[in-house]
């Protein structure tokens, strides 16, 4: 029962009864003196009850109210009165809605618009900046669908398309939707307003394309299942194949490998991801009818993002022509595996259409990606599924650069965006309760603002208002036990090789085998994380610097002084860098191992192979990297410092630290490593974490500790020290030396190179290559 629900017991009588006589006098007590029944004198000898009784039923209301109010607004309002606002301040408001009493949006008054009594079951929505183009005249020769386009700031004012319906700003603007007020002027997330038109005139179906996409055969049927059953009839359906959910440490997909390209990656994949180009080992089978999102793959130039187009350009006048494989089956995501969908080839059915609110708070590039992740998450909440389709349209590359700015933030996000949505969960009742509770956590979480959070609420209201039905909620498989894959539930599917493009030159066989030699690294160093320390300008080179390393690693975590929460780059002092490394390992405490850094010790991977990752690693057979100081005679003041800092702790070691420490190092002597790289497998993490905390604040520098820490955790005996014994080191460059004087694929690591930006990152990545040539596809 709610506290509302109950009443209160009273501990004291001293409430008047209906007559308003004293308690006394109204039960007629024959042994009390009478009383004057004047209330100023009444009220004058009661004054202490009458105060009494009005705090109690203050207190009571107060704890009324906090208890029984079911919105977080009513404790937070309390709150403030009580002057504790400014932890609480900075939160989102959650939005209030009526969902039962959204009120209906007329359609258009028939002398308004010719097109106002107009209703078609299928629909193409386009955004148009210019006039006409022929692939968008063709759109409106595809029999059986209605094409919209929608105008923005930059549309002419005289467009006309013959067959086509065009919603003008002016025209937009008297539709009566809320949306309207937060959709930006000049933009193609205007198509928002197209779709609630489309979905108020009929729309079953609606193919969400732009004015370059020409479909191929001008049959989207051909492509599409376009007429999907209702859930009663689901297993009369053909099957498809689906990515298997055997690993659910996965949950991201590459699909345009499974199409023939594995050298291309679709805009909105994790670069984290792009170096995962193996083929599926097997595939499990789901009942078609219910992938209420499908995704189109486009020849010619396909959804990719800034970094592969312009890493694959060898001149500014080149043009692509990638083609995927026509005959490759549709493929199926189960719950927990997600892909990128974009806003210019997909098809969503009238149970997804609430998925195609396009957000308003991020930038251009980035908002189809955002919503094609957060409406595949919803999508699970109502039993559907996305699934990838054969290539449906051709798109015709103009050789324009791609703005890489406004794909900023969705590289650095994206990978944490996927895996918040696999484990979001919601008890709200019904989906757009669950829709707008994704939205504001996602706002909570900074993936998009609170515009969004406003926006979602105003374009569930406005499907409501145009009389959409909420699709029904379903059980949640993920929060399910997992039926285990038997033999008999695997499909196996090899898919085609296609030629690709690498710096305008058509694959050849031997790239069979150097996408050999990269599986085979990314196994060995795909559960160790790489901890790279920045001392440039990190918005110059970390996104490069992740693209490099990323295809390798578990992850790689950047660290500078110049943080940058935007790029991912976390605060740390080289003079201390050990300091920060705690943390890391708390963060993934499943990793095999941890690699440390500086991004002027550029790392061959490749000739590290033969590495154990259960020992040590340091450059303690470099000469010129490990050094040992005599502390007799004339030191510096810095160097007795630090060697009375280090006596010091050392006395604080447990005894098996202190043990092994005391008996590798000599009396008078001080040990400096530049120790611009390392590894820590994970079984030495406890002992390096305990040693930073016997450091705590004292001020002993990096080159200084790690010497110490590896000498106090195993004997050099046990160190892996031919490892890192070939690295390239040299202290004193010659003032004519070229930036890349010093390089060698042949050793395990080069020290000094020195990239400021991204110029000398494609000359590094071009001499890299004689050791990794697929690294020729990043420049």
């Amino acid at each position: 029962m709610l506290v509302q629900d109950r009443s209160p017991p009273s501990s004291k009588p001293a409430s008047l009864p209906a007559s308003g006589l004293p308690y006394a006098v109204a039960h007629g007590r024959r042994f009390s003196p009478a009383k004057s029944l004047d209330f100023s004198t009444w009220a004058s000898e009661n004054l202490y009850k009458i105060l009494f009784v009005c705090f109690l039923a203050l207190t009571v209301v107060s704890i009324f109210f906090l208890r029984s109010s079911g919105d977080v607004a009513a404790l937070l309002c309390f709150e403030k009165s009580s002057g504790s606002a400014s932890s609480v301040s900075s939160r989102i408001p959650y939005p209030e809605v009526s969902w039962l009493s959204v009120p209906p949006i007329k359609p258009l008054d028939l002398s308004a618009a010719s097109f106002a009594s107009f209703r078609s079951d299928r629909w193409i929505v386009v955004s148009v900046s210019d006039y006409p183009t022929d692939s968008l005249r063709a759109l409106t020769r595809i029999k059986g669908w209605q094409l919209l386009a929608v105008g923005n700031s930059a549309t002419p004012a005289d467009w006309s398309l013959k067959g086509a319906i065009f919603l003008s700003l002016d025209q937009q603007a008297g539709l009566g939707f809320r949306t309207v007020d937060f959709l930006p002027y000049h933009s193609y997330v205007r198509k928002s307003i197209g779709y609630l038109f489309a979905i108020q005139h009929g729309a079953k179906v609606i193919f969400d394309a732009d004015d370059r996409a020409e479909v191929l055969g001008a049959d989207l049927a051909h492509h599409f299942d376009v007429d999907l059953a209702g859930e009663e009839t689901a297993t009369k359906h053909p099957v498809l194949l689906q990515y298997s959910h055997a690993d659910p440490n996965r949950t991201v997909v590459n699909p345009y490998i499974h199409f023939g390209q594995r050298s291309v990656w679709p805009r909105g994949l994790p670069l984290e991801s792009v170096g995962e180009v193996g083929h599926e080992e097997f595939y499990t089978m789901v009942f078609g009818g219910r992938q209420f999102i499908q995704q189109g793959l486009s020849n010619g130039l396909p959804d990719v993002d800034s970094v592969f187009y312009f890493t694959r350009k060898s001149s500014g006048l080149e043009i692509f022509d990638i083609h995927f494989d026509e005959e490759a089956p549709k493929v199926a995501l189960p719950q927990g595996l997600m892909a990128p969908v974009n806003s210019f080839n997909t098809i969503f059915h009238t149970q997804a259409f609430w998925g195609l609110m396009l957000p308003v708070s991020v930038s251009s590039m980035a908002s189809d990606v955002l919503r094609g992740y957060w409406a595949q998450r919803i999508l699970w909440e109502i039993g559907g599924f996305m699934a990838v389709y054969p290539p449906t349209i051709h798109r015709v590359d103009t050789a324009e650069g791609y703005p890489f700015i406004e794909e900023k933030d969705l590289h650095v996000n994206v990978d944490r965006l996927i895996k918040f949505l696999v484990s979001w969960r919601s008890n709200k009742r019904t989906l757009f309760e669950r829709i707008l509770h994704l939205s504001y956590a996602m706002a909570e979480e900074g993936f998009w603002t609170l515009q969004d959070v406003q926006f979602t609420a105003a374009w569930l209201q406005d499907l409501l208002a145009i009389g959409y039905q909420q699709p029904r909620l379903m059980s949640l498989e993920l929060d399910r036990p997992r039926a285990n894959i038997g033999e008999g539930d695997t499909r196996k599917f090899i898919p085609k090789k296609l030629p690709s493009v690498h710096l305008g030159v058509e694959e050849v066989g031997t790239v069979n085998y150097e996408i050999g030699n990269l599986i085979r690294w990314r196994k060995y160093f795909g559960n160790v994380v790489l901890i790279m320390y920045c001392s440039v300008p990190v918005d110059r080179i970390a996104l490069e610097w992740r693209l490099l390393y990323g295809r390798i690693f578990k992850t790689v975590v950047i660290l500078s002084e110049q943080s940058d929460p935007g790029l991912a780059v976390e605060y740390g002092q080289i003079s201390e860098a050990y300091k920060y490394l705690p943390k890391v390992f708390n963060k993934f405490q499943e990793a095999e191992g941890f690699l440390f850094l500086q991004d002027d010790m550029i790392l061959n991977y490749w000739n590290l192979l033969q590495a154990d990752k259960t020992k040590l690693w340091i450059t303690n057979k470099v000469p010129e990297s490990w050094v040992s100081i005599s502390t007799d005679g004339n030191d510096t003041d810095w160097h007795v410092s630090q060697t009375n800092l280090v006596k010091k702790i050392a006395d604080n070691f447990p005894v098996h630290l202190q043990t092994s420490y005391k008996e590798s190092v000599t009396e008078g002597k001080l040990l400096i490593c530049s120790s611009e790289i390392f590894y820590i497998p994970q079984r030495f993490v406890t002992d390096f974490s305990d040693l930073v905390g016997i450091v705590g604040d004292l001020h002993i520098h990096h080159r200084i500790a790690m010497p110490v820490f590896f000498l106090a955790m195993d004997s050099q005996e046990n160190f892996d020290s031919k490892a890192l014994a070939t690295v390239v080191y040299r202290t004193r460059p010659q003032a004519n030396d070229s930036f890349m004087s010093s390089y060698t694929a042949q050793a395990p690591a080069v020290y000094p190179l020195k990239v400021r930006n991204e110029y000398d990152f494609i000359k590094l990545i071009r001499a890299m290559a004689s050791g990794d040539p697929l690294l020729l596809e990043l420049v």
